[in-house]
């Protein structure tokens, strides 16, 4: 039996095919998504030499289990406290330590795991793609409790203040009792006829929730209830065609004091007041799948590649990075004084945050489709392959 979200990929993949079709007469599924057409623009852009204006080193690398493969689940790990979590496809979940990649413990499961672990108060939990949900010992593994919900889970759960919240593909949160796995409370959004794969990650402040949804809004819910304190546009699903509506917001939202920072496949970014959720700055540049945030800039992905470095005070733009066009650039990390970004051929991008040229390259093989995650200098990526790898800057 499909899901709900199987569903409306299908439906995404049946109307794309046709708007293709229609236009170029003759397209085709290879065409679509692989870019042999006659029509170059599509093609992914080639990766040009340039000479490395700073050094990254290889830490370490360690296979997690199977990975996503073609499903477009973006896994990235956890990182908290020096331990670095991940959750695989197949394979269950597995906490290494950050400096050395050494494995600390590893919980197996049957369990197909989406997005990635969520970590907090002693808690590792983990989603399903058929709404199992797992919460673990930080400490060493054991399972704690479990818990289901009604859709596919392809985000981080969120843990803090007591609970664990959980925001399914169906555009429901659920919260449960942290301790007990006990359901405290759920939310729910009405959902657009298309959507992007995947659900945005949770982000906590002050007794909210702050919650991206598929019909381009971002929603504050009270923490203990779940009660909606405000609802604001990111951007507006208009249109005349359902795909031409499609507004996501899939990537997780950033706060940082009282702002938030979140970014829509419309190709929109917004810094928004926490507390109020009054608009304080809307730009025209932006991607479903999440940002980077800087002392001084923001930094997103749009829908065909390009990398933008964005004022954090204005949204005005600092920088645009054109060469990886087509290449299914993740959302950004930033490590330093650098934004981070993988691809589909499985190489990781060092862009320098004051200009958007490129400082650095490494290939790690595979497809990397989830955010890099950076800590204590670090960045970890994971591939669609199910393999951890860990890059340190050189001082």
């Amino acid at each position: 039996m499909m899901t709900l979200g199987m569903q409306r990929t299908l439906r995404l993949f049946a109307t794309a095919t046709v708007a293709v079709a229609l236009l170029a007469g003759c397209g085709t599924v290879k065409n679509l998504f692989g870019g042999r057409g006659k029509d170059k623009s599509g093609e992914p852009a080639k990766l040009v030499d340039f000479t490395p204006s700073v050094t990254v080193n290889k830490l370490w690398s360690v296979s997690v289990g199977k990975g996503e493969k073609l499903l477009g689940i973006g896994q990235h790990p956890a990182i908290l406290d020096g331990r670095v979590y991940a959750a695989a496809l197949e394979g269950g979940v597995t906490a290494i330590d950050l400096k050395t990649g050494q494995t600390l413990w590893q919980y197996p499961s049957k369990l197909r795991l989406g997005g990635g672990p969520g970590v907090g108060d002693g808690l590792v939990v983990v989603g399903g793609l058929k709404g199992d949900v797992v919460a673990l010992d930080a400490a060493d593994g054991h399972e704690k409790w479990t818990a289901k919900v009604g859709n596919e889970v392809l985000s981080a759960p969120a843990i803090g203040g007591g609970m664990v919240f959980v925001h399914s593909n169906d555009g429901r949160v659920t919260a449960f009792d942290a301790a007990t796995g006990e359901r405290r409370w759920f939310y729910s959004e009405d959902l657009p006829a298309l959507t992007v794969r995947g659900t945005s990650g949770l982000t906590l402040g002050p007794n909210l929730v702050f919650v991206g949804g598929d019909n381009g809004k971002l929603t504050a819910l009270h923490a203990n209830d779940g009660s909606v304190v405000w609802a604001t546009a990111v951007a507006e699903p208009d249109g005349r065609s359902e795909l031409e509506r499609m507004a996501d917001v899939d990537g997780e939202p950033l706060l940082e004091g009282t702002t938030l920072f979140a970014t829509s496949y419309k190709n929109h970014t917004v810094a928004i007041d926490g507390p109020s959720g009054q608009v304080m700055w809307d730009t025209e540049h932006g991607g479903a799948r999440g940002l980077g945030l800087s002392n001084s800039a923001v930094v997103v992905t749009d829908k065909n590649g390009n990398v933008h470095g964005l004022d954090r005070n204005s949204g005005g733009s600092l920088w645009q990075q054109p060469g990886l066009a087509n290449r299914n650039v993740t959302a950004p990390a930033v490590q330093g004084d650098y934004a981070v970004v993988g691809d589909f051929e499985g190489v990781v991008h060092w862009l320098r945050l004051s200009d958007g040229a490129f400082a650095a390259r490494s290939k790690v093989g595979g497809t990397l489709n989830g955010k890099p995650v950076v800590a204590d200098g670090i960045v970890v990526v994971q591939g669609t392959d199910g393999k951890l790898t860990a890059f340190a800057l050189q001082p």
